[in-house]
């Protein structure tokens, strides 16, 4: 096994954002770009761009426009950790994210996490700091294949409700 330290991509947010979608860790196709959800296989913009109706351009300008118009934030839940690829499982040797400045100036009133995993580790790391409840999102790599592009799409309908 070959494990990298992974450090945490900054998060995009403004003041106006009402909305924090938190994932565990970037894969190592985000990290390359240096944003969130780009290797060209996950479904996350996809699903977004179905939520609201609206095409997302492909390249991160694009999508940071889109983020904002909608008032969402992005980040992880992971600030620094040891992880063998884009593998949830093999996570290790944690540090969380600070989330109280983007907590504390913006106008966050939900969020949302992406995975099983970056749900759990929310709980453990996150929660017990900020004492914000987050709705739990399935993933949308392509390794949750026991979730269709449709069944996605009505999950993360929550996130257009909650604004």
């Amino acid at each position: 096994m070959t494990y990298v330290t992974h450090e945490s991509i900054p998060p995009f947010w403004n003041q106006d954002s009402k909305v924090l979608i938190l994932g565990s860790v970037p894969s190592p196709k985000s990290r390359e770009y240096g944003f969130y959800y780009m290797h060209p296989q996950n479904r996350f913009w996809k699903v977004l761009s179905e939520v609201f109706q609206e095409e997302i351009e492909e390249n991160i300008e694009g999508k940071k426009q889109f983020l904002k118009k909608h008032q969402l934030a992005l980040w992880d839940v992971v600030f620094s950790c040891e992880i063998e690829g884009a593998s949830d499982a093999s996570i290790r040797h944690i540090k969380a994210n600070d989330l109280t400045e983007i907590l504390s100036h913006s106008h966050i009133s939900s969020i949302f996490v992406t995975g099983k995993k970056a749900y759990d580790l929310y709980q453990t790391y996150c929660y017990p700091n900020v004492k914000r409840e987050a709705v739990y999102l399935p993933s949308t790599s392509p390794a949750n294949a026991s979730f269709s592009f449709e069944k996605l799409v009505e999950e993360y309908q929550k996130i257009r409700w909650s604004r």
